[in-house]
């Protein structure tokens, strides 16, 4: 059994030394240490291995010596510019006023500007919240005074609670439970180490990732506001286009009394959803709920425990129960992607559904020659699939389903309609590449699938609906 300790060190020699004797002692087996002065002085992240009874006493003995963390810590670290005068002992004052207060300084950066005034940024360690707001006042008195938030800094500034202070953020901008931040902790941590150990600076990735969070956060309730279109396929089908402003867009394929559903976007937005799908499908909550699963990303698969049936190809099938298990899905399996997944996963409230829902069809294709191979076909009311397995330019068992007769196609995330974007697509879109390096498995090859999907296009009109966009129309003459 395995497990992360995210421990409050004393700053001091033989600090893990007393740690590791813990764990010696009881037969666990250290199998991960990651700890940085230099952006935390007191966080030490332990992984041990060892049985649950052996891991049970060593909750026991750590939180017996003081070196497990309290949730009750209210300290914070606090970023403020003084905009002061340049002329010696000009922050005099500011450091006397900062001394009355009893603030420690963990952070202090300032350059002449060739002004009159000079910028201050001090990082101040504060144990009591309430007492800065009389600090500010008193401040003003002396110098024009800014609160400066991390995610606007060029620095971590906090070198001594980072960790606590960064996933506070995240958790608040997404309305995060507070069980759920723990696990949010370590995933940030071992993306701090994995850049650490890359010789990487990590503040623009930390940076994207609490814009990542910001967007997220600022989609919720009544700001969840997508784009739904309605399509008319023939006489007796439609398919409506749901394009939420962060994530995969929801296609609702309504044919007589049938309604299948392809993707269904992050269980962050479950209830906002839901709405949604309970407005254009009026019979909603009484009908069997049936979707179809494109590829096994985190914002495609976020509302699938909410259906009743999942259709998906064989290997996106097998990815979803590896994930049910608490094994590594297809992106977890490189480990650059890893911590960057796991941090998706905890901020959009993603849960695994049960592998006795899902419904694997088509014939499995271990070892595809082409870009695009033909796995099977696929009937619902008076459409009739041609289906496609990508060879995993964008995620091994990704399908694409083509209707000839009708001439639509249905593309996931191997084509999608980059120029029909709305503003907030785009601004959500531009954060993926930068959390996971690409947001495809191998992006030269996702160009060849591509350019397969085109290929086998017949002549005429075609609709074609990717999983971020509007739909694309798009002609192919004799």
């Amino acid at each position: 059994m395995k497990k992360t300790y995210v421990t409050s060190m004393p700053n001091h020699i033989g600090a893990f030394l007393k740690a590791s004797q813990c764990f010696s002692a009881l037969g666990i087996n250290i199998t991960r240490v990651s700890y940085n002065k230099a952006v935390d002085s007191h966080t030490l992240f332990i992984d041990a291995e060892g049985t649950e009874t052996q891991l049970e006493k060593a909750d026991a003995e750590l939180e017996k010596i003081g070196y497990l963390e309290n949730d009750e810590n209210k300290s914070s670290i606090v970023l403020i510019e003084f905009r002061l005068m340049d002329k010696p002992g000009s922050v005099t004052d500011v450091l006397t006023l900062i001394s009355e207060f009893n603030f420690n300084i963990s952070y202090i950066s300032s350059q002449e500007n060739g002004t009159d005034y000079q910028y201050f940024k001090m990082g101040l360690y504060v144990d009591e919240p309430e007492k800065i707001a009389s600090f500010l006042k008193e401040a003003e008195k002396l110098c024009k005074v800014r609160v400066i938030d991390y995610n606007s800094s060029e620095k971590v500034y906090d070198n001594s609670i980072f960790y606590n202070t960064y996933v506070h953020g995240l958790s608040q901008a997404v309305g995060l439970p507070e069980e759920e931040k723990r696990k949010l902790l370590v995933h940030v941590n071992l993306a701090m180490q994995m850049l650490d150990e890359k010789g990487l600076s990590p503040y623009r990735t930390f940076d994207s990732i609490s814009k990542f969070a910001e967007l997220l956060g600022a989609a919720k309730g009544k700001n969840f506001t997508p784009r739904i279109s309605h399509h008319k396929i023939t006489e007796n089908t439609e398919i409506i286009l749901i394009e939420p402003p962060c994530g995969s867009n929801t296609i609702i394929i309504h044919s007589g009394e049938n309604v299948l559903f392809v993707d269904s976007g992050y269980a962050l937005y479950a209830d906002e959803m839901l709405a949604i799908f309970r407005k254009n499908i009026p019979a909603f909550d009484r009908m069997e709920k049936v979707v179809l699963v494109t590829h096994a990303d985190v914002d495609h698969c976020g509302l699938l425990p909410v259906f009743d049936k999942v259709i998906a190809s064989q290997k996106t099938a097998r990815c979803l129960k590896n994930e049910y298990e608490g094994k590594n899905g297809y992106r977890e399996e490189n480990p650059l992607h890893k911590p960057y997944i796991n941090i998706c996963k905890t901020l959009t409230s993603y849960k695994a559904v049960n592998p006795d829902k899902i419904t694997a069809l088509w014939r499995n294709v271990e070892n595809p020659q082409g870009p695009l191979t033909q796995i099977g076909f696929f009937d619902f009311g008076d459409l009739h699939f041609e289906v496609y397995e990508g060879k995993g330019g964008h995620l091994p068992g990704e399908i694409v389903l083509i209707d000839y007769t009708n001439h639509i196609a249905i593309t996931g995330d191997i084509y999608i309609n980059t120029h029909g974007l709305t503003a907030e697509q785009a601004a959500y879109n531009q954060y993926a590449p930068i959390l996971m390096t690409s947001v495809d498995t191998d992006p030269m090859m996702c160009l060849e699938e591509r350019k397969a999907i085109i290929e086998r296009l017949g002549v005429g009109t075609w609709q074609i609906f990717g999983a971020h966009g509007f739909k694309k129309e798009y002609s192919v003459s004799t």
